[in-house]
């Protein structure tokens, strides 16, 4: 099992340092895209969450992601012996609290809390630091205490944070146009993990609105019956 240390750095900004005005991209996620999603959810388990649970979301609602219960069992059941169980990671919290001096958060609902905007773009603009403890630093969340979990796919890269300019040190597995995907389809899997039932409610809510309008009418035109001697 592949597990890098701590993916997404996602506690509050008085353990890690204050976080900049950095410009935020715009994430390209579409929470309906089963083939992104399953990217997601891959990238998720081999490289966060070793450190990052899920502890609101179990192995066995991978399923409505279009996946069967033995391909969720093949590939994706690293850290429990039955897809019914959450998906907790291994990381005990209080080792990792010793370690890091704060314990990874739960990433159920980063994307409801965080934005998807924010996690695009933080896990885009990490770069060398040879100032900080781990090595790395982050153009959005500065004075980051964690490294970069993605450094072998995206490479290494330096930032003059004054003239916020980018430079590359080293190539990754990924070019720049993969790397920008891969991180797509993991904040889609993260954005839907935070609220599974969007879509529906979505949907649910149009039909609403709609059946809401035919009432409006109706009652409208019975409000004229009803009055049309008064008037």
């Amino acid at each position: 099992m592949k597990r890098l240390l701590l993916l997404i750095a996602l506690v509050p900004a008085t353990a890690f340092g204050a976080e900049t005005g950095y410009r935020l991209d715009k994430s390209p996620h579409e929470t309906t895209d089963l083939v992104s999603l399953q990217a997601g959810a891959k990238l998720y388990v081999n490289y966060c969450l070793g450190c990052h649970s899920m502890q609101f979301m179990r192995y066995s609602g991978l399923s409505e992601l279009g996946l069967t219960e033995q391909q969720i069992r093949d590939n994706l059941l690293f850290t429990a012996d039955k897809v019914g169980e959450p998906m907790k990671g291994p990381l005990d919290p209080k080792a990792a609290k010793q370690w890091f001096g704060v314990a990874p958060p739960d990433l159920t609902v980063v994307a409801r809390s965080r934005g998807a905007d924010w996690l695009y773009t933080y896990l885009r603009t990490f770069y060398r630091d040879p100032k900080t403890a781990s090595g790395w630093n982050n153009a959005v969340f500065e004075n980051v205490g964690m490294p970069h979990a993605l450094w072998t796919l995206q490479g290494e890269r330096g930032y003059e944070r004054e003239k916020r300019q980018w430079r590359e040190i080293s190539k990754g597995a990924l070019s720049q146009i993969e790397y920008d995907t891969a991180v797509r389809d993991l904040v889609n899997f993260l954005a839907y993990v935070g609220e599974p039932a969007a879509a529906d409610r979505k949907a649910i809510g149009i039909v609403v609105l709609f059946i809401l309008g035919i009432l409006f009418i109706l009652t409208y035109l019975l409000k004229k019956e009803y009055w049309k001697d008064v008037t």
